[in-house]
């Protein structure tokens, strides 16, 4: 691996904070907030009403979209309304919908990323009954 002797980097740090944007949009709960904040503000009693969530999920989630900058919120009394922060996130988000379209999404069949491979990995750690006697 090369190592770009100005700086002590190898090309694959360059890269870690566009990792680091997928993956903050990889969990479902988070990429729906983020659709859903796309259609407008929000506060955190209408997503959980609207997504169908627990109030600590979300607000555990809209923390972390905050912290990548993603997500910001204004103030309004004892209100807090939620909202994108970088209208680039929506460009992102059509740029995203259009690869999965031309792709046909096969991106679920991904044996390690897709449909199967997450229902494997949740199996895997499904919690298990105790043994009789045990």
């Amino acid at each position: 691996m090369a190592i770009d002797s100005d700086r002590g980097m190898t090309p694959l740090d360059g890269l870690a904070p566009a990792a680091a944007l997928f993956r903050s949009l990889a969990d479902p709960v988070r990429l729906s907030i983020v659709q859903r904040l796309s259609r407008g503000e929000a506060r955190v009693v209408d997503l959980t009403r609207e997504l169908g969530l627990a109030q600590s999920t979300v607000s555990k989630h809209l923390s972390c979209l905050r912290d990548c900058k993603l997500v910001d919120y204004r103030a309004e009394g004892r209100q807090s309304f939620y909202f994108i922060a970088a209208p680039e996130l929506m460009d992102l988000l059509r740029s995203a919908e259009h690869l999965l379209s031309a792709t046909d999404r096969a991106v679920a069949l991904c044996p390690a990323y897709g449909t199967a491979a997450r229902q494997n990995r949740e199996d895997s750690v499904a919690p298990t009954e105790p043994v009789a006697g045990g």
